[in-house]
């Protein structure tokens, strides 16, 4: 009888699951933050009318939703250069001071400057923490389970999107604004602490060897510059006359040059491919997020309804993402992501154009409901597709930069159509607020069309 040797006997390697006992606390930890950060950002959507109207701001509403994206370009430049150079815990544990820092200054905030230096911190923050969490995936965890970690972050997004906004909305009714933003730091400083194994124990080398580090420190520069002029364009847009223009055309012209040697080359002439890629993802996003920004300020100012149910629609444009996003995963007809693009463009578009009707008070409130629920459909058509295409079309040396520059894209486009519509609100929030509304939301109908331009062009 042949006797097997030791090699033959031996069985086959296991994949750890992502909830053994090695990785447990860390995937936990991990997702437990990402469902933060995405209950923060869609809750503070559904109470800034209320803390706006609270500390007299409304002239910098837009300003304590963008001001975030801006400082999130820096964070996220400074976190990926430190994680290449030495690993993810400091940029995390940097970007969790900063993020709670912000947290706590604006729930304190008695004015409403010192809310948007809040947010300013915030942005900071999660854009540093984003990065470092994606680090910790590559270096933590064996490639079998990497995209298992990435469902699970998908899922930590999913849930604060479905409820996060109706949540935000009874915490303002029951408890007051301010428990929007002090609340967060009791779930997440525990969730960091559950990371502290992971980051102190031996980590896979970086491969970055041949990073150059002159041309980081340049990145950050010209982040830097991009997160200042984002800024700038905020501050210009609540200017008066020759000094608003003055501060905006200066604030684009810089805006522009920065985002050139941040995206890939072409990017900004929309160049077929992967540059086109690019440029589609800030498009869109800036499209839908510019709308979600004054859809609960609309709701609840001009139609009357209250905190909770102005973000339980919020929840709607939540629900139609994640069932497109689901959609395009396990459609069965075969259809392109060039055409999944433009499909979902077009279904945008015509989404935002329905939501406009709310504006229109003989008009049905559910038919606003239904477009942002489409709206939020043709998202997720779009969203999932743009990142598989980002990384079939970039060398496996690339892939990291490259999706860099598709968060960066998104940064930048969704800061600076805020601050656009934002200087357009503030110009007629006192006289004629009802075509401040029209201004702001006809800019967004006009990036979903650009967007399906674009869209042709990948």
């Amino acid at each position: 009888m042949n006797t097997p040797s030791p090699a033959a006997a031996a069985p086959a390697p296991v994949v750890d699951s992502i909830l053994s006992p090695a990785h447990r606390a860390t995937t936990v930890g991990m997702v437990v933050l990402v469902a933060l950060l995405a209950f923060e950002a869609l809750a503070v959507a559904a109470a800034m009318p209320t803390v706006a109207e609270a500390l007299d701001g409304l002239r910098l509403y837009a300003l304590a939703f963008g001001g975030t994206l801006a400082t999130s370009v820096v964070g996220m430049t400074l976190a990926g250069r430190w994680a290449d150079r030495d690993g993810p815990a400091r940029p995390l544990w940097w970007g969790l001071a900063s993020f709670l820092l912000g947290l706590l200054l604006a729930g304190l905030a008695t004015r409403m400057g010192m809310l948007v230096a809040g947010r300013l911190l915030q942005g900071l923050g999660s854009g540093a923490i984003s990065v470092a969490l994606y680090v910790m995936v590559g270096r933590h965890y064996p490639e079998a389970l990497r995209p298992k970690v990435f469902a699970a972050f998908s899922a930590g997004w999913v849930v604060p999107s479905l409820v996060g906004p109706a949540i935000s909305g009874l915490i303002v009714q029951h408890l007051g604004w301010r428990w929007v933003f002090l609340l967060v730091p009791l779930l997440a400083i525990p969730a960091a602490l559950m990371l502290r194994p992971a980051l102190a124990g031996p980590a896979r080398a970086a491969a970055s060897a041949g990073t150059n580090a002159g041309e980081a420190d340049d990145r950050v520069r010209w982040a830097s510059g991009a997160a200042l002029a984002a800024l700038l364009l905020y501050v210009g847009g609540q200017q008066h006359g020759t000094v608003a223009l003055a501060c905006m055309a200066v604030a684009v012209v810089a805006l522009l040059w920065c985002a050139r040697q941040l995206l890939p080359t072409g990017t900004l002439r929309l160049r077929r491919g992967l540059p086109s890629v690019i440029a589609l993802r800030g498009v869109a996003a800036a499209a839908f997020f510019a709308c979600e920004a004054y859809l609960p300020l609309l709701l609840q100012r001009e139609r009357g309804l209250s905190p909770s149910w102005a973000g339980a629609v919020l929840s709607l444009g939540a629900l139609g993402w994640f069932a497109g996003s689901w959609l395009q995963g396990h459609q069965q007809r075969g259809w392109s992501r060039q055409r999944l693009l433009r499909v979902g463009t077009v279904l945008m578009s015509v989404g935002i154009t329905a939501t406009l009707a709310v504006l229109f008070n003989a008009v049905p409130l559910l038919l606003a409901l239904a477009g942002w629920a489409l709206t939020g459909f043709g998202m997720g058509l779009i969203y999932a597709s743009l990142s598989v295409l980002t990384l079939s079309l970039s060398a496996p040396q690339e892939q990291g930069r490259n999706s860099s520059a598709l968060q960066l894209s998104e940064a930048l486009c969704v800061a600076t159509a805020l601050a656009v519509s934002g200087a357009l609100f503030a110009l007629f929030v006192e006289r004629a607020p009802h075509t401040g509304y029209v201004l702001c939301l006809a800019i967004t109908v006009g990036l979903a069309v650009f967007a399906s331009v674009v869209a042709r062009r990948v």
